[in-house]
């Protein structure tokens, strides 16, 4: 016998199942039932344990379905199809408060190619995940012999279903009846179903799939706090050394500024203040540039929205609603997008806002759509479950046309109109001027590099957390540590972004904007480099399609994640240099 709990699923949408059962009617989205009325017991897919996103449908498995009446399951969010739940009947008889017996419900004619089947799944430990009124149970389909060469499938599937009232708070599922796999013979599939009370509240029956000795570790405690004092050094730091260097910078202009011509020209002239006729030249490729800003202004909003709406609500007690929740918070804050983008852009002198439009409007689905569908053909040659209908396809690709760009228009409109005139503090020569050589360590493409080293170690800690919870078995529900992690995110990031630029311009270079953003984004390259090690040391993934669904959509987050910051990083940057150069009495 092995005792096999119900484990961790996978984060749950809205399940609104409405559903016409013959002679009863299960209430699975009011989740209340009458004694002897339905209840379904939904299978949903199978796949190796050691690669979670690659799930196949149950039945894909020589398994028999039981004698009831086939009821049909339509994917009730948008986030549950994205996410690969495919939902079909057991088919076995489940009433309300009725225990059921041990009784056989189908038979299973084992010819070689369905043992073939079943060795395969349980060479690579498949298991299996099932519902009972959206309630998560996993079970392994079975288990060879210590020498690897007999294979046993387990038959029985012993239900215990805790209810309080008239509700189901608690299901736990025992595997027993392991039969020897053995060509040409009958397997015999049974299941019993035993009713008990219990005090378990409706609204803490998701406790049990939680793991609060994981993420309340002291180990994240010490994370947070280390980030937390990484946050007070860096502001000190910032604050003392930037307002003690910018007061005799003012302290030595307004002194060049008493002095008489002749004195002037003979000192020695050098300094932030030398850029103040190019410092707000605009941007090279000013229409990527905004687009990338705009981008980034709504990557943060989403995230900050949808970890307000995550620690308000428990998203995790729903099949696929965080997915489907960042849909809609994506689409409804396109203006956003457009606000600061099309705003950049006019300021910048650009021309062509229709295009920008476009371009920030379809830079992130376009690489999170291209990244999707490529995997999807993966999915499709693996007949995994993850692969993606045509019509949830249809119903993505009108949503950017018909949601997300009409909105990202009227916010272009409103930042070209609202804020799209140019009102720098100090007026733009029309000759650039000529950037002096400095040191190596003062380039650019040093400073970039360099610069997402700070912001990246704030947060790879939770980073961690974050992958173990979407790639392994965990259910992510601390979703304070996340808000507070993403405030430290922003301090650091501008205050290490702020430091760059100034001591950029202190060497007359004022190519502070791509530098700004790029130094800030470049956290999304050592995210995307300690996912490498994540993949190869914290997992056991193998295969095409678990390496190419990991990689792919580790650089999608990435990327995001990389936009966002150097959105973050801009933002407080250009704030910063406004600033100081209106401070400046600039002849």
């Amino acid at each position: 016998m092995r005792p096999l709990p119900g484990a961790p699923g996978v984060a749950a949408a809205a399940a609104l199942l409405l559903l016409v059962l013959p002679r009863a009617r299960a209430d699975e989205h009011e989740h209340t039932y009458q004694d002897k009325e339905e209840v379904v017991l939904w299978m949903n897919t199978v796949g190796p344990y050691h690669n979670r996103q690659e799930t196949y449908k149950y039945f894909s498995l020589p398994f028999c379905v039981g004698s009831k009446k086939s009821i049909s399951h339509y994917h009730e969010t948008l986030g549950e199809a994205l996410q690969g739940v495919e939902l079909e009947f057991s088919g076995l008889d489940i009433k309300f408060k009725d225990d059921v017996m041990p009784a056989t419900y189908c038979e299973i004619d084992l010819d070689k190619e369905k043992r073939d089947a079943f060795v395969y799944a349980i060479k690579n430990h498949y298991w299996y995940q099932m519902y009972i009124d959206d309630l998560p149970i996993w079970g392994i389909v079975g288990e060879a012999d210590e020498n690897g060469e007999d294979y046993y499938l387990w038959t029985y599937k012993k239900l215990e279903i805790g209810f309080n009232g008239n509700r189901i708070v608690d299901v736990n599922l025992t595997s027993e009846g392991k039969v020897k796999l053995v060509p040409n013979t009958k397997i015999q599939m049974s299941y019993s179903v035993k009713w008990k009370k219990s005090d378990v509240k409706f609204e803490d029956r998701f406790d049990k799939y939680l793991d609060p000795s994981f993420f309340q570790h002291r180990i994240h405690w010490f994370s947070i706090f280390n980030s937390f004092m990484m946050v007070i050094f860096l502001v000190g730091l910032v604050s003392m050394i930037l307002m003690r260097t910018l007061r005799k910078d003012y302290a030595r202009y307004s002194k060049e500024e008493e002095m008489d011509d002749m004195d002037r020209d003979l000192g020695d002239e050098y300094g932030w203040k030398q850029v103040h006729g190019d410092v707000f030249r605009p941007s090279s490729h000013p229409l990527i540039f905004s687009s990338l800003i705009g981008s980034g202004c709504q990557i943060f909003a989403v995230s900050l929205i949808v970890i307000i709406v995550a620690m308000i609500e428990d998203l995790y007690t729903e099949r696929g609603s965080m997915l489907s929740t960042a849909i809609f918070v994506y689409a409804a804050t396109s203006p956003v997008n457009g606000y600061f983008g099309g705003s950049l852009y006019a300021r910048q002198g650009g021309r062509r806002w229709i295009k920008q439009m476009f371009i920030g409007a379809f830079l992130i689905p376009a690489m999170v759509c291209g990244t999707a569908f490529f995997i999807n053909f993966i999915a499709i040659y693996y007949h995994a479950s993850r692969a993606i209908p045509f019509g949830t396809m249809v119903a993505v690709c009108c949503i950017c046309f018909f949601v997300i760009l009409p909105l990202n228009l009227v916010g272009t409109i409103l930042g070209r109109n609202l804020s799209g005139q140019p009102n720098f503090p100090c007026r733009v020569n029309a000759v650039p001027r000529p950037i002096p050589e400095k040191k190596w360590f003062m380039e650019p493409a040093v400073i970039v590099c360099l610069g997402g080293i700070l912001p990246f170690g704030s947060i790879f800690i939770e980073m961690y957390f974050i992958f173990t919870s979407f790639w392994a078995y965990k259910i992510y529900y601390v979703y304070g540590f996340m808000m507070l992690v993403l405030v430290i995110l922003c301090i650091v990031t501008v205050c290490v972004t702020i430091v760059c630029t100034y001591f950029l311009l202190n060497a007359e270079d004022y190519r502070w904007q791509w530098t700004s953003f790029l130094s800030a984004a470049s956290t999304a390259i050592y995210v995307y480099m300690y996912s490498f090690y994540y993949y190869f040391f914290k997992t056991k993934m193998y295969g095409l399609f678990q390496t190419s669904f990991y990689f792919g959509y580790m650089a999608v987050f990435s990327t995001a994640l990389g936009i966002m910051c150097g959105a973050i990083g801009y933002m407080g940057t250009s704030a910063f240099v406004r600033k100081i150069y209106t401070n400046v009495k600039i002849d």
